[in-house]
């Protein structure tokens, strides 16, 4: 006869080591309440993960009594986002404006700033991060969710949980197992994912250089720049089959700073197929989706950590009280949604108007160029420019820490 799994139990399960699944999972544990987060991988090196932290989230690492800790990180500071036109850069984006302790996005790599959550959390009694650890199935009691089966480095197991939370991403499968479907945009372009060495005049914009049917953007790492390279939506083989020599001559363009030819092949650059959607309906007894799993954000704007981070303060504050006492409910699921579905419309309704206004044009071969009433009024209102600084930097209904979690 197979061995039967092993079976444990805790209050929260939190599905995925990301940064929604890390920040809920410490501060439920510093409200009381007892946490194991599940995470496939062995550690948080992947490339395919985002770099920003915004201002919002730098104040929430403040409120945890973390920041002194990020800040001995090393990272790079976006203070500004200028757009070259004829007669010199124009500021378009100002995050110095913002009402703000760090008026600034730190460029600092994802698994840095995921290695600091998990050691706060290591420090917390309530709090069990458990590596290599892929959840493969719900259970269920009935209607409702009760936790989650999984396999380890020891095998198979089954950890019940009184809630279950879905922070696996994109292509959730705890999402899937739920039975919960996504409404999905158009998008008009994937991305090319590679690094070339980082030169010292080297710039990180949140405004992407553009050539005709392309864009890119690039995130500074130490040694490197991670580059995020826009192409038309479905084009990879197409592109591809032009040749690797192709590929160099149109990086040369844009980045005449780098060496294109440190890419010897193919495998050096890797496809991300950019999806943009959300869950009409979050929860179910006993399982509730957040952050990628809720909403997949487009990487314009680099908005998607910070939106996730948002929905794990929010969901922890509304949470964390019903969780202690043994009493969540379908309703605090829903409270959750309520908190967060306005913030994640217009953030997705933001980038949405950029989709269609600015990139599928650059895609479909136009040059990017700010209209010219647009350079005028932030040449004479300056003041403009927190606009959407404060979109990008704070996001709409930002969260902060609950009282119990602080330091």
């Amino acid at each position: 006869m197979p061995d039967t799994p092993e079976t444990e139990s805790t209050t929260c399960a939190i599905v995925g080591g990301g940064p929604a699944g890390m920040m809920l999972g410490l501060i439920l544990a510093r409200c009381g309440v007892a946490v194991t987060v599940l995470e496939k991988h062995a550690d948080f090196l992947r490339d395919f993960r985002g770099d920003t932290v915004h201002p919002s989230t730098m104040r929430m690492l403040d409120e945890l009594g973390l920041f002194g800790k990020f800040s001995q990180l090393g990272y790079s500071k976006v203070e500004q986002a200028q757009f070259p036109v004829e007669g010199g850069p124009v500021t378009l984006v100002d995050f110095r404006r913002l009402r703000q302790p760090h008026p600034y996005v730190a460029m600092v790599p994802q698994w840095d700033f995921l290695d600091l959550l998990a050691d706060a959390g290591r420090s917390e009694p309530n709090f069990t991060l458990r590596m290599q650890t892929e959840v493969t199935g719900l259970l269920r009691s009935g209607e409702r969710i009760t936790g989650v089966r999984y396999t380890g480095p020891d095998g198979e197991g089954e950890l019940t949980a009184e809630l279950t939370v879905a922070c696996d991403g994109r292509s959730s499968l705890a999402r899937k197992e739920a039975g919960l479907s996504t409404r999905d945009y158009p998008v008009p372009f994937d991305v090319w994912w590679f690094r070339v060495p980082r030169a010292e005049d080297g710039q990180f914009s949140l405004i992407p250089r553009t050539a005709p049917g392309r864009a890119l953007i690039m995130i500074p790492r130490n040694g490197y720049f991670q580059v995020a390279y826009l192409i038309p939506k479905g084009s990879d083989a197409t592109l591809r089959a032009r040749g690797l020599d192709a590929f160099r001559t149109e990086l040369a363009t844009l980045i005449p700073e780098a060496d294109p030819d440190t890419l010897t092949c193919w495998d050096d650059v890797k496809h991300l197929d950019v999806q943009l959607n959300r869950l009409s309906r979050w929860h179910r007894d006993g399982l509730l989706c957040i952050g990628d799993a809720a909403h997949a954000m487009s990487p314009v704007g680099g908005v998607g950590i910070n939106v996730a981070i948002q929905d794990a303060a929010a969901a922890a504050r509304l949470l964390y009280q019903p969780l202690r006492e043994h009493r969540v409910s379908d309703a605090d699921l829903a409270a959750v949604q309520r908190q967060r579905t306005l913030p994640t419309v217009i953030t997705q309704g933001f980038q949405r108007v950029l989709h269609r206004q600015v990139l599928a044009p650059v895609m479909a071969g136009a040059e990017i160029a700010p209209p010219r009433a647009l350079l005028t009024m932030v040449r004479r209102i300056p003041q403009l420019t927190a606009i959407p600084a404060y979109l990008v930097g704070t996001g709409v209904r930002p969260e902060h820490v609950p009282e119990p979690a602080r330091r």
